[in-house]
This record gives structure tokens, C-alpha cells and sequence, in this order.
């Protein structure tokens, strides 16, 4: 390693920064070929020779550590839907929740934090709907042909004609993510969670008395 001019096994981490970084070398051997790869790069230290982490590139770690939750579907007829039927849409558990991990080195954590913003539900006849929340449970103090105030679909036509005699219905939740620690924040590309369900849509009856 040849810490004044950058080189480690040959590779090259380029000019250095400031006095204040020191070189790093790294090398993989392949089992088996034998094949070894060599990298070099800089390192900022503080006064006793300890890498100083950049609070953003321990974030990514945390980041990577989320464990978001599968949407859980739910719905309210439960069974079954009825055409010209209000259809309530909600999520169920922890599908509309924030949820957080940290990543930590000597001296620093970072956290970082996912928050649901919007369900999107593909209703599988050609709708979509758009949510900004979990959406509404139906409960007996409403009526059943009151349309969710927040996060509904009413469907036109059966899933008759469907090859399974039901809709395919997905929901696309949408996660804003920010992260903070060792007085820094900052916010990295949201993430997505998705899952489906087969939904029979029947045509309702009417009653004659």
C-alpha cells in the first residue's frame, strides 16, 4: 500500500483529499480461481485514526434494513361484492403505519423512518382509487348504500365474465422515507408495497313483494 500516492495491489483511489484521510485497501479472493480483486479509497479519520461515517451513508444501511409490511386487504361487503353496491376499501394491521430501523457505528445511529402517504387500489374492471389514508371500516351506524367518505369503488358490472369469475384487485401502497441522525436528516426515494386479492362481484337481486 503506498499511502502518499493512493495505490493498494494496483489500485488507484486517486488524489488524496486532505491530510486528514487516510488510505483504505480492500481485496476478495474467489474461492476456487483464486482470483483476487484488489480497491483503494480515502478515508477521512478523526485525531486518533477512526473513519469518520458519513450520517448519509449510514442511512442507506438503515434504509436497507426496513421491513415494510405487506398490505392487508380488506373490505367491506367481506365475501363479496354486489354490483351498484358501495364497496368500502380498507387496510388492515399495520399496512398504514410508520415503521423505522436504525444502522449504527461507534459513536453515530442513524434512523430511518417509512410513512404510508397512498393506496393505490386497482379495482380489476378498469378503475383505480386513489387514497390518502387506510380508508373508512363499515360499521352498522351507517348505512349499507353509504359510499366510504375516504377510500371507496362501486362496482358496474359482475366479474361473470372474468376467466376466474373474479376481479383481480391490487393495492399499491406508497412510502415516503427520511432518515436522521448525528445532527443531519435528509429523505432518499420513496418505496412501495403491493398485494392482490380475487374479489367476486355478483349482480344483485332485487326483492318484489
Amino acid at each position: 500500500m503506498d499511502s502518499d500516492e493512493g495505490y493498494y495491489m494496483g489500485a488507484s483511489a486517486g488524489e488524496r483529499p486532505s491530510e486528514e484521510h487516510q488510505l483504505m485497501g480492500r481485496s476478495c479472493t474467489t474461492p476456487g480461481s483464486g482470483t483476487t480483486v484488489a480497491g483503494a479509497e480515502w478515508v477521512l479519520v478523526d485525531g486518533d485514526g477512526t473513519p469518520v461515517v458519513d450520517p448519509a451513508v449510514l442511512a442507506q444501511d438503515a434504509v436497507d434494513r426496513l421491513n415494510l409490511p405487506k398490505p392487508k386487504i380488506t373490505s367491506s361487503p367481506a365475501d363479496y361484492q354486489l354490483v351498484r353496491l358501495p364497496t368500502w376499501l380498507h387496510l388492515g394491521g399495520d399496512s398504514w403505519s410508520t415503521h423505522s430501523a436504525a444502522a449504527s457505528v461507534p459513536g453515530l445511529t442513524v434512523t430511518a423512518t417509512a410513512r404510508p402517504v397512498k393506496a393505490t387500489w386497482d379495482m380489476g374492471d378498469g378503475s383505480t382509487a386513489v387514497c390518502e389514508g387506510a380508508g373508512t371500516k363499515w360499521t352498522p351506524d351507517y348505512r349499507a348504500e353509504d359510499s366510504s367518505p375516504d377510500c371507496g369503488h362501486t362496482y358496474t358490472r359482475s366479474s361473470a365474465h372474468q376467466p376466474s369469475g373474479k376481479y383481480t384487485v391490487s393495492v399499491t401502497v406508497d412510502w415516503a422515507v427520511s432518515w436522521s441522525g448525528g445532527g443531519q436528516s435528509g429523505t432518499v426515494p420513496g418505496m412501495t408495497t403491493t398485494a392482490q386479492a380475487l374479489w367476486p362481484v355478483a349482480e344483485s337481486q332485487a326483492t318484489v313483494k
